[in-house]
């Protein structure tokens, strides 16, 4: 590949990850509670939008919160190979990819997708692993076989410019030009590092001291990959909000309505009986009253004013607004959220469903919400994989990335049970007969924990071997008999 060619590249891969930019940044919004006030009327909008457009009634975050936090990715297996799955684990601590994972899989549940890349460090001779926004990368996949990387793209800015990075198996071309303004120099360093830009063109070859332009690519593969949210046969991934962000609206619409209608029931209203609404005078550009004109039934009705004319005119009561009409409506909406995201109506606080259920039914209730996290795993097992053996690849080490494609990735249950459960189920998983260090791996510890465990095992149970043996010996030197001294 030339360099003509990859900057065609370049700009065609980036015409996609602007595309897709919007989509993300409000999915984002919506998850941090940034909604705008939809489905209203524009008259409605016109006289009461603007008071209510910072309030947000957010259920997208527990939708997400519920799932995440019940995904923990806790260690590697390779076959028999326990050393090999312990070394590609302290390379994931390195990198604090605990972290980076836990902030990776949210941002895959919110925007539908998130990335990895790994790549060596010059100067420590170690991988470097890093969870990517997806706003900043994108993957060509091949167009016949979309399981086959073809090339990714980096993209990031600073104070001045934004640079690309371009990966195929063979080459990386680096490439920059200046940068699109952020919307305000008073953002946060993360909102002004989001990369804005929606043009193509105008890249210029990057080059750095001491390397060549292109790198040759030691890995040999494109050394990104995707992590996806529920992805379907010939389509994209799904953000798990993207069907609460509508019902969102219509809850945020409804405490508006609810809130406006309060606004209005608190306020003393008034009758006048006898006599027309009044008029505001017309005046020239002298001051001098030249006509009159009805005040606007706006003002009116902002002001609590009823008026009543003719002989035959009479003042009634009228009752108090209902309120509750609101909030169980918005109590109906909550409980349509819990069923279509499987997310348990407890952690929405909804009673929908949930009148005096016991502690087997509040179980039963989150088994959807488990199902819901191991389709995110297993969606997520093989491009935790191959980041494994990406590592291996960066490491040099070929024969472990070739027995990398066959591990075994181990997840923490996103089951949630208590502690005294938990021990009754490995007692008896441990009476009929499964080994201690599987029974350990059950309990979510994590590789190099367990391996301290079992030394302490090992141990503990040399110790009690040797004092077993000199208790033995002991004990037959009290039981050896006395020879008779006369003998």
């Amino acid at each position: 590949m030339d360099a003509v060619e990859a900057l065609g590249l370049v700009n065609r891969i980036y015409e996609r990850l602007s595309g897709r930019r919007g989509d993300v940044r409000l999915s984002e919004d919506y998850y941090e509670g940034r909604q705008p006030l939809s489905f209203a009327t524009e008259e409605w909008k016109k006289a009461n939008a603007a008071r209510y457009s910072g309030f947000s009634d957010n259920w997208t975050r527990p939708v997400v919160d519920a799932e995440s936090e019940r995904i923990r990715h806790t260690g590697l297996k390779i076959g028999d190979n326990a050393e090999a799955g312990r070394l590609l684990w302290e390379q994931w601590l390195l990198n604090e990819m605990e972290m980076q994972s836990s902030q990776g899989f949210v941002t895959s549940l919110v925007t539908s997708r998130s990335f990895v890349i790994v790549w060596g460090d010059s100067a420590t001779d170690e991988p470097r692993i890093s969870w990517e926004h997806p706003s900043s990368v994108e993957i060509e996949y091949d167009w016949e076989n979309p399981n086959v990387r073809k090339a990714a793209l980096k993209t990031w800015v600073d104070d001045s410019k934004e640079y690309a990075t371009l990966y195929t198996p063979e080459w990386v071309f680096k490439f920059e030009r200046p940068r699109t303004g952020s919307e305000s120099e008073r953002e946060s360093q993360a909102q002004q590092a989001r990369v804005r830009g929606d043009f193509t063109g105008g890249w210029e070859m990057r080059t750095l001291a001491g390397e060549t332009w292109p790198l040759r690519n030691p890995i040999g593969v494109v050394p990104v990959v995707e992590i996806p949210n529920r992805p379907m046969l010939g389509s994209d991934p799904i953000s798990e909000i993207a069907g609460v962000m509508p019902m969102q609206d219509a809850i945020n619409l409804l405490w508006a309505y609810l809130f406006l209608s309060a606004d209005h029931a608190s306020m003393p209203a008034r009758v006048v009986t006898g006599q027309g609404p009044p008029k505001m005078p017309i005046l020239d550009a002298e001051g001098k009253k030249v006509g009159e004109k009805p005040v606007e039934m706006r003002d009116l009705a902002e002001k609590r004013l009823l008026y009543l004319t003719g002989e035959n005119a009479k003042i009634d009561s009228w009752e108090a607004a209902k309120l509750d009409v609101f909030t169980d409506t918005i109590e109906v909406a909550v409980g349509h959220i819990a069923a279509q995201t499987r997310t348990p109506p407890t952690y929405l606080v909804t009673k929908t469903g949930m009148s005096n259920v016991n502690g087997e039914g509040l179980k039963a209730s989150e088994i959807g919400l488990v199902k819901k996290t191991l389709e995110f795993q297993t969606f997520a097992t093989p491009a935790i994989r191959e980041v494994y053996r990406l590592v291996a690849l960066a490491m040099g080490d070929t024969a472990l990335a070739r027995s990398v494609r066959l591990a075994t990735v181990s997840w923490a249950n996103p089951e949630i049970r208590s502690e005294a459960q938990l021990a009754d189920a490995l007692l008896k998983k441990k009476q009929m007969g499964y080994p201690l260090e599987y029974l350990m791996e059950l309990d979510g510890i994590e590789p190099l924990e367990i391996t301290r465990i079992m030394g302490m095992a090992q141990a503990e149970q040399d110790a009690l071997i040797g004092f077993g043996a000199q208790q033995a010996v002991q004990q037959a030197l009290l039981e050896e008999p006395i020879e008779d001294a006369a003998a």
